[in-house]
């Protein structure tokens, strides 16, 4: 029972010798940055959300224009969409360079010149390429004001009258 108090009187003594010599406790210091967002996209965090999504909405309200691993079935149908309306451009742009037409892009116009057979594959490539970025930054907005959605449905827009463009020159051949 001595070695009881014995302890517990050497607790107090420790305790109040401890709070004397104790210096006032600093202010609080904000720790926070000025930086809002301090999570990074790479190419690594857009290829692993594209094979193995799980977030279908950001978890702040301040992520709703940052970009997700589960996409709209809408964003499936406009891709879908373009890269058929590439395959049909294509069709078309060998009908017309065959009547006297030119291609007005350099890349694929080079490659139509030098290496006919990879044109088609060199188009995929390109416009598909195209369609996962823009599937990726769907939600993504261009300086703040226009979301990356809208961009890709004037894209798809701009192939519709591109195509109603080459299919009113071909009849204007025939």
């Amino acid at each position: 029972m001595r070695d009881s108090r014995v302890a517990n009187q050497s607790i107090q003594i420790d305790e109040r010798s401890a709070a004397q010599d104790a210096e006032p406790a600093p202010a609080f210091v904000e720790r926070r940055t000025s930086n809002p967002d301090r999570r990074r996209t790479s190419l690594w965090s857009l290829i692993k959300g594209g094979l193995i999504p799980q977030r279908r909405a950001g978890r702040r309200a301040s992520d709703h224009d940052s970009p997700i691993d589960w996409h709209d079935p809408y964003l499936l149908f406009l891709a879908v969409l373009m890269l058929s309306l590439s395959v049909t451009d294509a069709f078309f742009t060998v009908k017309l360079i065959t009547n006297g037409a030119e291609e007005a892009n350099p890349v694929l116009a080079f490659m139509l010149n030098e290496y006919p057979g990879l044109f088609a594959i060199a188009k995929m490539l390109l416009t598909g390429f195209g369609i996962l970025v823009m599937v990726a930054l769907a939600r993504a907005r261009l300086f703040g004001l226009i979301s990356g959605r809208l961009i890709f449905q004037i894209m798809v827009l701009a192939y519709v009258v591109l195509v109603g463009y080459e299919l009113w020159l071909l009849r204007w051949l025939r």
